[in-house]
């Protein structure tokens, strides 16, 4: 793995808002812009390198399916923070009848220096961003940068087989629904979506858009409706399901949840079992089923412990995004007991982004269905990687 410097295509910013990433700038607080897209440098692997860090994504999933299996049969929904039982129940259900739920995609963010072994940081499988420029724009990067050369890539293409393979589990005769928050000014939401759309129907499905400020509730019917009356039976959602179970519409959704046969009458797209998947407290859980697995990092719910004078420690909220939230603690070797946070987090492991060229590093490795799908870089000035991050593209060399 190695940083590298490279001249910027010329009119670089139109041509990958041509390619769906119609955010290639940030807006910084003193008011500038600066690239998200920057392709003044990129990040080099080895095949065996990719190979490695493949098997390593797979493995990482199928340890999470596991714990997310124990979270359910131990009934440990409350270190979750998921004290309503009918939410529990939702979830639990939607466990156990997964192979009937259409579940498509998820993002590990990694610690990895191209030396010793990955370390799992998080993983968000109910609504990951990012996928448009991992997806799109940096092949594209690729092909006419290093042509012939490979990229850890396939995220376009498996997404397509996935919506092909899990269609038969969508309700028939009615589209599929896409919808995101018109809340998020940035345009990622929008853009994640109608890729993902794009994707879909691709794969042959029939789909529909809409945002979710604009989805209705029929009180006559007992739906969820579009802004033409037609009932919404199916839904991808790049919403947050501790959202869609607190917001004022939750007992509607709760009460009409498809969560497999039929029963129901709107499916959601990510199933409701991910809510175990996207929450922090899955770290803690992981290192008390895998205590010392080279892929984690310790991590505790009732407190840093060891942590806090040996190694430092960071404490998550179980549910922050893009770093909201997250605090750095270096160790204490005087003793003195560490104060912990009122809001419940997980405390995992201070293990520092590795630093390249002076720039903080995290991997976002992508998984569709159960395998590994492609690679995003992300680097930011510090520790925690925020949204001011930057993405770079990569190649295999």
């Amino acid at each position: 793995m190695e940083r590298r410097i490279i001249e910027p295509r010329p009119g670089w910013q139109q041509t990958v808002e041509e390619q769906g990433l119609i955010y290639p700038l940030t807006r910084y607080p003193d008011d500038s812009l600066r690239p998200y897209w920057d392709e003044s440098a990129y990040y080099a692997f080895s095949l065996e390198e990719v190979e490695a860090l493949e098997d390593v994504v797979e493995e990482l999933h199928r340890m999470c399916l596991a714990a997310a299996d124990h979270i359910v049969t131990a009934n440990r929904f409350a270190d979750l923070g998921i004290t309503d039982p009918r939410v529990a129940h939702a979830v639990a259900e939607a466990w156990r009848r997964r192979a009937e739920l259409p579940s498509v995609y998820g993002r590990f963010d990694l610690r990895y220096d191209g030396t010793g072994p990955a370390k799992l940081l998080e993983y968000n499988a109910d609504t990951p961003t990012s996928l448009v420029e991992a997806a799109s724009p940096q092949w594209f990067w690729m092909e006419e940068r290093f042509p012939g050369a490979d990229q850890w890539n396939s995220l376009h293409e498996r997404l397509v087989a996935a919506w092909k393979k899990q269609a038969a589990l969508l309700p028939p005769g009615s589209p599929l629904y896409f919808a995101y928050s018109s809340d998020d000014e940035l345009g990622e939401d929008l853009m994640t979506v109608a890729y993902l759309q794009e994707t879909a129907e691709q794969a042959g499905l029939d789909t529909a858009w809409i945002s979710m400020e604009e989805i209705g509730w029929d009180r006559l019917s007992g739906r969820f409706v579009d802004q033409q009356l037609r009932f919404i039976r199916s839904c991808f959602k790049l919403y947050p399901w501790e959202w869609l179970t607190t917001d004022r519409f939750a007992d509607h959704v709760l009460d009409t949840l498809d969560n497999g046969g039929g029963t129901g009458t709107t499916l959601w797209i990510e199933p409701a079992w991910k809510m175990l998947l996207s929450n922090k407290a899955l770290l803690a859980i992981l290192w008390e089923l895998y205590p010392g697995h080279p892929n984690l990092l310790p991590a505790y719910l009732d407190g840093p412990r060891e942590l806090a004078t040996t190694t430092g420690y960071v404490a998550k909220p179980l549910l922050g995004r893009e770093g909201a939230g997250v605090t750095i603690h270096a160790p204490d070797t005087t003793g003195t007991a560490p104060v912990l946070r009122e809001e419940a987090c997980c405390y995992q492991e201070l293990a520092p982004l590795p630093a390249f060229d002076g720039n903080r590093v995290v991997l976002g490795a992508w998984v569709v269905e159960d395998e590994s799908a492609g690679l995003g870089i992300r680097e930011s000035a510090g520790l925690v990687t925020d949204e001011y991050a930057r993405f770079l593209p990569h190649v295999i060399l």
